[in-house]
This record gives C-alpha cells, structure tokens and sequence, in this order.
C-alpha cells in the first residue's frame, strides 16, 4: 500500500485558524502537517520527484518555514542548502531585495557568496499567497547570477492570485486552497 493511500487528503493535516494573525484572516497552520511523519514524508518526497531530474544546483529556503522544507528536499535531491533570511540576521557580506507587503516593504538577504553565476536554483517555502516574497527571492538569485529553476510550494492559496507575479517561471504547489 502507497503512503498516499494512508493519507488520502493532505489538507486533512493542515489546520485553517480563523482571524489569525489580525481579524478576517483565515490561516492555514503547517504545524499539524509537519508533526505527522508520513504526511511529511509524502511533503518532501513529492516535492524532490517533482525536481528529481531538474538539474538542481542548490535549494533556497526563504525564512522562516522555508527552513524546515528547504534542507530536506536539498538532501533528498543532493544538493546543498542555501538559507534567505530576514535583515541583520547574516555575518558576512550581503546582497539584499526590498518588497512590498499589504501593508507596507519588507526586506531579505542573502550571502553575496551563496550562488554561483548560472547556478540552477530551486527556491522553496511553506505558502505562495500574493507571491511578492518569492517574486523578491527570485530576483535576489538572478541578481548573485544564479537561474531559477522552480519555485517549490507545500501549499498555494490560489485566490491571492501569487502566480501572477511569478510570471515565466515554473511555480509548483502540491496543494491548493480555494478559500
């Protein structure tokens, strides 16, 4: 019996939590997905067969949740792990993208040394919402010289429209939410 037999409906695993973080918000809590070892183990295997013979070079992960995706597909895909994290949080010299949230800019940074020029470069995180953080992290890559070779998502809330900001790359989700 598959795994996918045992767990028949990931989204069964993912909690929705009304009016978090502000009220009107419905989030969708990965937290239950992740304490569940099969359900996983099915997240990052089907992430790493959907990449397996994409000629990944390294595998970003945008913080935080990123992190917990991003090393487990690098080792399942055998490549290295690249982390993009929040201002003031890396020791050496930086490369950094400034972007614009609902309510107002943000920004990430990278080690300037993360990627090598022509690098392929699967960028990974929990959620595509509006799409503004992976669209920042995707020019991050092509700024150091790097290709995005996909952008990889456990879940996509389609009604946020975030592909349309990703426009020309190949953006997979392995569940989606209408609501």
């Amino acid at each position: 019996m598959s795994e996918l037999a045992v767990v028949p409906d990931l989204k069964k695993l993912i909690r929705a939590v009304p009016d978090f973080p502000k009220p009107g918000i419905l989030f969708y809590d990965i937290t239950t997905l992740l304490k569940d070892k099969t359900g996983l183990k099915i997240v990052i295997d089907a992430l790493a067969d959907h990449y397996r013979n994409s000629a990944i070079d390294v595998v970003l992960g945008i913080e935080a949740r990123g992190f917990i995706f991003g090393p487990a597909l690098a080792y399942a895909l055998g490549t290295g792990f690249v982390p993009v994290r929040k201002p003031k949080k890396l020791p050496a010299e930086i490369v950094s993208v400034e972007y614009q949230l609902e309510y107002g800019f943000d920004s990430l940074e990278i080690h300037k040394d993360a990627i090598e020029k022509g690098q392929r470069v699967l960028i990974v995180d929990d959620v595509l919402a509006t799409g503004g953080t992976a669209a920042a992290v995707a020019k991050l890559v092509e700024k150091l010289g790097g290709r995005v070779a996909g952008l990889g998502f456990v879940l996509e809330l389609l009604f946020l429209n975030g592909r349309a900001k990703l426009a020309g790359h190949d953006v997979y989700s392995l569940l989606q939410f209408e609501k």
